[in-house]
């Protein structure tokens, strides 16, 4: 558990030093509440003003790609993770924490959504209910061992997504970055 913990505060540590980079020594970064005009992007990534934010530790379905339901029926993967961020965001206040910037320069967020007076995480419940995926890092590891246990679970359960067929969107995404390296 102590490792988890380590690990978790050193990926933490170096997304914040990669922000701090780029800000003033008296800038720390503030909570963000997600406006309800937000224009969603993908399951894990939103535009918000002139800003785009991505959810830290969490991979959406592609979209463009299918998921199969066992009555033979196809649907846009992508857009099933994308509709259930849609509905978080619109059933919730959602607030987020800057952690950092990915290459793309989105901010990197962790999101806490109010729901019947409890807080809750914004990637643990998308993962959790089978609609995301817990992203990793180029070699394959876990960003957040947290989301990989609710992911694990979400699988067993065959809840979500995973009572379909589908292409795991972070193996789909190493396959893609393992071509582009060849």
């Amino acid at each position: 558990m102590k490792q988890a913990s380590f690990a978790a505060l050193a990926a933490f540590s170096v997304c914040a030093s990669a922000q701090a980079q780029d800000a003033p020594d008296s800038a720390a970064p503030i909570p963000l509440v997600v406006s309800k005009s937000a224009q969603l992007l993908t399951g894990d990534t939103w535009r918000d003003g002139d800003r785009t934010f991505r959810l830290y530790g969490v991979q959406s379905c592609l979209r463009g790609t299918s998921a199969e339901e066992p009555n033979g029926k196809k649907v846009d993967c992508g857009n099933a993770s994308l509709a259930h961020l849609a509905a978080l965001f619109d059933s919730a206040a959602v607030t987020c924490q800057p952690i950092g910037y990915a290459l793309d320069k989105a901010v990197f967020v962790i999101c806490g959504a109010q729901l019947n007076g409890e807080t809750i995480d914004v990637g643990t419940a998308l993962i959790a209910t089978g609609y995301a995926f817990a992203a990793t890092t180029a070699k394959g590891k876990a960003v957040n061992e947290n989301y990989l246990v609710a992911e694990i679970n979400a699988k067993m359960k065959r809840t979500g997504l995973w009572g379909t067929t589908f292409q795991h969107p972070v193996q789909l995404l190493l396959n893609k970055r393992s071509e582009i390296q060849q």
